[in-house]
């Protein structure tokens, strides 16, 4: 566990250290076709009690809260849940995916836009666990990341894991979810350049599980 930390916590201070150029780059960029995926596919009523894992400085919280729901930041940077904090207006916890403190069978949603790919493969299934933990029975899972080979490491001062769909839904499916939907971005492009992979997931329980 020492050596995961030693990965992510290098990875934090790298945005702690660009985080305002990190927030001018990306302000901007439009992802309301996976805020959208994760909204959909959300069968219970409205408004949603929603987590944004890894939220940055802020923008998704601010768009999720616009449109009228109940959403809640983590990030591990502390820099990013000041940002987040005053940008969005919402509450905003201090945690590294590796070390999650969620409630159980809170949310409704969880949100992980460009975020779970920093989690050394080695780390993921109970990060993975934890975030089903923490959603309502029939809750959805949303992830966005740099699709690639299965490989993972540095590039630059960030550490990734950059998993295909067939990988990344063992994964996901061992923590107890189904695959609900996936898709590429940006959308209408041929696929060498589409460089994201989305997917959607529902949390699933054992019967006698959910019946408790």
């Amino acid at each position: 566990m020492d050596k995961i930390q030693d990965i992510t916590q290098a990875t934090l201070r790298h945005y702690e250290a660009t985080a305002e150029q990190f927030f001018a780059g990306t302000i901007d960029h439009d992802v309301s076709q996976n805020i959208a995926a994760l909204l959909q596919a959300i069968q219970s009523t409205a408004p949603y009690r929603l987590l944004d894992l890894g939220c940055g400085p802020g923008r998704d919280l601010k768009a999720f809260k616009a449109l009228g729901h109940e959403p809640v930041g983590v990030d591990g940077s502390a820099r990013f849940v000041e940002m987040a904090r005053a940008y969005s207006g919402c509450e905003v916890w201090q945690q590294d995916f590796v070390g999650l403190d969620l409630p159980a069978r809170h949310f409704d949603g969880i949100y992980a836009n460009a975020s779970l790919f920093h989690v050394p493969r080695a780390a993921l299934p109970q990060v993975l666990r934890d975030l089903h933990a923490a959603l309502k029975t029939g809750g959805v899972l949303f992830s966005s990341n740099p699709r690639g080979d299965n490989r993972e490491g540095w590039t630059g001062a960030r550490y990734g894991s950059y998993h295909d769909y067939p990988a990344w839904e063992r994964y996901v499916t061992a923590a107890g979810f189904e695959a609900v939907e996936h898709y590429y971005r940006p959308t209408g492009l041929p696929r060498e350049q589409q460089p994201w992979l989305a997917s959607v997931w529902r949390c699933v329980r054992e019967r006698t599980e959910a019946r408790a």
